[in-house]
């Protein structure tokens, strides 16, 4: 699971990590500048939809997606284990990502919060 946080001073939306969702993810943390976050979805359909590769983490199905995987050229990266919590973050121009799929407390509120900071500009 990852706690989302925004920093409008620096414009950055950041996912941080928790516990041995790091090794899954082999990440801590994620920064993303709010000027390539074009949106947010609670999606908890997306996990039955095909991964694509690997490139790096951890996958076993039905139990855990989590790390960097390509699909059809897109770059997408996954930590989840729960669908039903699962947030979809759409990004535009970033460097590492075209997508964001990660698991989330309170998904509504996730993606109440990311549209408001998309708004807010």
């Amino acid at each position: 699971m990852a706690l989302i946080s925004i920093d409008h001073e620096r414009g950055l939306l950041t996912a941080e990590f928790q516990g041995l969702d790091k090794l899954w993810t082999l990440k801590s943390r994620l920064e993303i500048p709010l000027t390539h976050v074009r949106g947010a979805t609670h999606d908890p359909g997306i996990a039955r939809e095909p991964k694509g590769i690997r490139v790096g983490g951890t996958y076993f199905p039905g139990v855990i997606t989590a790390g960097r995987f390509l699909r059809d050229g897109e770059r997408l990266f996954w930590g989840v284990k729960n669908p039903d919590k699962a947030v979809v973050i759409e990004l535009v121009d970033a460097e590492s990502y075209d997508r964001l799929v990660i698991e989330v407390d309170d998904p509504r509120a996730t993606v109440a919060l990311i549209e408001q900071s998309i708004a807010r500009g």
